[in-house]
């Protein structure tokens, strides 16, 4: 569910579904999820890269910043020189995404990225109660086709953490029906949102770039 490598800039193609408004089976989805938790095993590499994190942040007395579905982690340093006091953790499942050595404008200090299978990630988060501040899910793989419903995040077995983990909790997305579906999801466990268009001057990632550049509107849910 996290990001693939964007198009060239002002090539980005829009969101194209068959899906006109939000899933008819949301609210059946999500609760559902929310009286079943997932019980599968945690996957090793996840869990290891989790303990080595955790260590960290019981050692850290500042604010939490949670960047999921990170790819190349631009998001991450733009976030941790925002917010110069807080440790931010960007987490993605690509090695290859993680490890591409990028010489940007923000290259700061206080930040990790980390490889993991998200799906195990909340889970073990959620269950070690992070006190994180704010969590960003920044433009995710909508999964546009009605029938893919349950591999979007508020449609997931682990929406029961995602929703559990931040103060606040930002969403981006050039498909408005994603945030309204997550606003929608969010309400169900009384988490409340307010959806807006973007209008930063300074693209959070490579992806909000392209998706500029080729005319399109971006959107944020922000839950609080």
């Amino acid at each position: 569910m996290s990001n693939t490598e964007p198009t060239p800039a002002g090539d980005s193609k829009a969101i194209v579904s068959n899906q006109p408004g939000i899933h008819e089976k949301l609210t059946d989805i999500v609760n559902k999820h929310l009286s079943h938790r997932s019980q599968k095993p945690y996957q090793a590499h996840t869990q290891q890269a989790f303990d080595e994190m955790n260590a960290i942040v019981e050692n850290f007395a500042g604010e939490i910043i949670l960047d999921s579905c990170c790819g190349v982690g631009q998001s991450t340093r733009i976030l941790a020189q925002q917010n110069p006091d807080a440790l931010v953790i960007g987490v993605d499942k690509s090695a290859h995404r993680i490890n591409r050595n990028i010489d940007d404008v923000w290259q700061v200090e206080n930040y990790h990225l980390v490889r993991a299978d998200l799906n195990d990630f909340y889970r073990l988060v959620a269950k070690a109660n992070w006190p994180v501040s704010k969590h960003y899910i920044l433009y995710p793989n909508p999964w546009p086709k009605a029938k893919h419903i349950q591999r979007r995040w508020h449609g997931s077995a682990v929406f029961p953490e995602i929703i559990s983990i931040g103060k606040e909790i930002i969403l981006r997305s050039n498909w408005p029906i994603y945030l309204q579906e997550f606003q929608q999801a969010a309400a169900i466990v009384d988490r409340q949102g307010i959806l807006s268009e973007v209008n930063d001057e300074q693209p959070l990632t490579p992806f909000e770039a392209k998706y500029k550049a080729s005319g399109q509107t971006c959107w944020q849910l922000l839950i609080a």
